[in-house]
């Protein structure tokens, strides 16, 4: 089974899927690394495709320690995937609580990345909800150690953000949950305490944001009301970020809209390899209407 020894100890599986430029993908909290084949299949015909598990996704492991599960350890295991592969530096594309790692990978590893994809990214940081999102996550942590992934998949599936995937793909979508009741109730429990509900709010990283140079492109749907505010806080403050909004979409555009997905993505790592996503325009960002003000 090919794993990666992470910088503490800890083994992460991963699976590979064709070659040239590596993209390295980072899953969602209700997903794993098969979250990511629709993307696999299409990329792997021109790039080296790396899916892994975060930790507590088994069979990758899972620590029993709370204090084996944070932000900065979820960054920190994306950095060891490329550097224990000998990738160099590679595309990373994230959903939710990976788009959360990616961007926190950008912050603290810029020299290893191509580019980051944040897809769905952005619940528990709008600022003033930090309360209710917090109580949430307990909750959740609670029903989950008492009732089993097998059981609370079926009520964390049903989320606001996840009835418009049902609606279009009910195939996907059954799909989905029947992967996310697989999950190690123990590593669920743990991630949502340690990764999700310690993490900072984005809009507290504006001064990290502001000084990014890592092409970035980030993706939400319309129907997942939790991450348009972020998004549009991070498209504002990311010198070199795209912003993608998909309609009639919502938390996982990855798996919702697959074709729109890929093609949003292909376009924006080509131009990246060519040198030709630029950073945004100053005058672009200014209050004026009619004549750009020279800045």
């Amino acid at each position: 089974m090919p794993t990666v020894r992470a910088s503490d100890g800890v083994e992460l599986y991963y699976e590979e899927t064709g070659s040239g430029i590596p993209l390295v993908f980072v899953h969602e909290y209700a997903g794993d690394l098969r979250s990511w084949e629709l993307q696999v299949r299409y990329f792997s015909r021109r790039y080296r495709c790396i899916t892994f598990n975060a930790r507590g996704y088994p069979p990758s492991a899972v620590p029993t320690e709370q204090s084996a599960y944070s932000q900065d350890r979820a960054a920190d295991d994306i950095a060891d995937v490329i550097k224990g592969l000998g990738l160099g530096k590679a595309h990373v594309i994230g959903c939710s609580m990976g788009a959360f790692a990616s961007l926190h990978l950008g912050l603290r590893y810029p020299e290893l990345c191509l580019s980051i994809v944040a897809s769905g990214v952005g619940y528990g940081a709008v600022k003033g909800k930090e309360a209710l999102f917090h109580a949430e996550l307990d909750a959740t942590v609670a029903r989950i150690r008492a009732e089993g992934m097998a059981e609370m998949s079926k009520v964390y599936s049903r989320g606001p953000s996840r009835l418009i995937f049902e609606e279009t793909d009910p195939r996907g979508y059954a799909e989905f949950v029947q992967q996310l009741g697989e999950h190690s109730t123990e590593g669920a429990a743990l991630t949502m305490g340690g990764v999700q509900r310690k993490r900072p709010s984005l809009f507290d990283l504006e001064a990290g944001f502001r000084a990014y140079t890592t092409p970035t492109l980030v993706f939400c749907g319309d129907e997942d009301d939790a991450t348009l505010e972020p998004s549009i806080f991070l498209k504002r403050t990311i010198p070199t970020a795209g912003l993608v909004v998909l309609p009639k979409c919502g938390h996982t555009q990855n798996l919702e809209e697959p074709a729109l997905f890929n093609s949003f993505v292909l376009d924006f790592i080509t131009r990246v390899d060519a040198g030709r996503w630029p950073r945004r325009i100053p005058e672009s960002q200014a209050d004026a209407l009619i004549a750009a003000v020279k800045k």
